[in-house]
């Protein structure tokens, strides 16, 4: 899959990441969105990495649920450093 299909891919995993963790992500739909890129493009190369497979598809089920992974692992860590700015 190519870098515009990660990036589609990101589209649809930042919804399903705001839906997932609602209160979690702050800044609304647009940093949802710019989350679930990021964690779609990591997941993919965390996937790459584990399990060294360069060709991932967009239908494929194990490219979702590391889009998916990816974008609540970018969106936790992005909701705990924005969370402790807040806070302190």
């Amino acid at each position: 899959m190519g870098f515009i299909g990660w990036i589609v891919l990101g589209l649809i995993v930042g919804v399903i990441v705001k839906a997932i963790m609602p209160g979690k992500v702050g800044g609304g739909w647009i940093t949802s969105l710019i989350l679930g890129v990021v964690g779609a493009i990591v997941g993919g190369w965390i996937g790459n990495l584990l399990f060294n497979s360069g060709k991932m598809e967009f239908w494929n089920l194990g490219s979702w649920i590391l889009a998916i992974v990816g974008g609540l692992v970018v969106a936790g860590i992005y909701g705990a450093i924005t969370g402790r700015k807040a806070n302190s």
